[in-house]
């Protein structure tokens, strides 16, 4: 997703000379072409993601589109304050894109894992949110809304999925319905493992690429149906419950901190994760 979201955003600056790269010491030599192309729109200010933030906000400020882009924890819960008061607050409009989505740095424990972002970035007033799941997903999202004028939040993993959906602002997809009481949702790359897993069960299927603002209307055409959600971060869930007469079920968000090491194919398999265990957990709530 890294590659798309870099080739999305030269295609972008080669015709809108507002954009700006920020970056915090992360994919800079993935941006080499924008920097040489483009050296006065470049900035790499290093591992100060409270700066990256605040300089974003007053380059916003002056009539720029700043993309702002480093690891998912730090740019997100490292520097909340700045992102609530600086962007928020002052309803400026400015891109922040992460990597290392959940726990693709599965192998460097707590401080790069991150299953909060989502749920936090979309508590703040006039922010977007976004979980792409492929690279497609990620390029129609950001040509649509990089100059909105709002905030906006970009869920980038290292793992995408590789179903070909139709990707629409704000709009969740129907993957399966066949009229069932359970209705599976989903978000971003973990949908593989959840198609893997309900290929043969009798469910309902949703996909949600934009968590923020979520497809009321397609929660509210299966709310009189239970939903399994599946997600490996908070957020999802909370979207979803936000809708009156939603029954929900949560699978997979760790309730402490996840302290398995590995993989992230390793740590799905510990949050009961994995197609086999999303199956088993389908098929336990079918029988009630």
């Amino acid at each position: 997703m890294r590659k798309q979201f870099k080739s999305t955003v030269m295609e972008l600056a080669a015709r809108d000379e507002k954009i700006v790269v920020l970056l915090g010491d992360v994919s800079v030599y993935l941006f080499n072409d924008f920097k040489t192309s483009y050296p006065d729109r470049f900035y790499n200010l290093g591992i100060c993601e409270s700066t990256l933030i605040s300089v974003g906000a007053g380059l916003s400020l002056r009539g720029l589109r700043p993309f702002i882009h480093t690891i998912a924890p730090f740019i997100t819960e490292r520097c909340y304050e700045q992102i609530k008061l600086d962007l928020c607050y002052n309803r400026l409009g400015g891109n922040i894109v992460s990597c290392g989505s959940s726990f693709d740095y599965a192998w460097d424990g707590a401080t790069h894992h991150s299953y909060g972002d989502l749920a936090l970035m979309r508590l703040l007033p006039e922010m977007e949110v976004f979980q792409p799941g492929s690279g497609k997903e990620l390029e129609v999202l950001i040509k649509k809304r990089y100059h909105s004028g709002k905030p906006a939040y970009y869920r980038l993993s290292d793992h995408p999925h590789q179903v070909d959906l139709d990707v629409e602002y704000g709009r969740g997809v129907v993957i399966k319905d066949c009229g069932a009481d359970l209705t599976v949702v989903t978000a971003g790359p973990l949908l593989a493992n959840v198609l893997e897993a309900c290929k043969d069960l009798d469910v309902n299927i949703l996909y949600f690429h934009t968590i923020k603002p979520i497809d009321s209307e397609l929660i509210q055409l299966y709310s009189h149906t239970t939903f399994l959600i599946i997600q490996e971060s908070h957020g999802l869930q909370e979207a979803v419950n936000q809708e009156a007469g939603v029954k929900s079920f949560a699978h997979g968000t760790p309730e402490g901190f996840c302290n398995c090491y590995g993989t992230l194919a390793d740590v799905r398999k510990n949050l009961r994760l994995d197609p086999g265990s999303i199956k088993a957990v389908a098929q336990g709530l079918l029988c009630k």
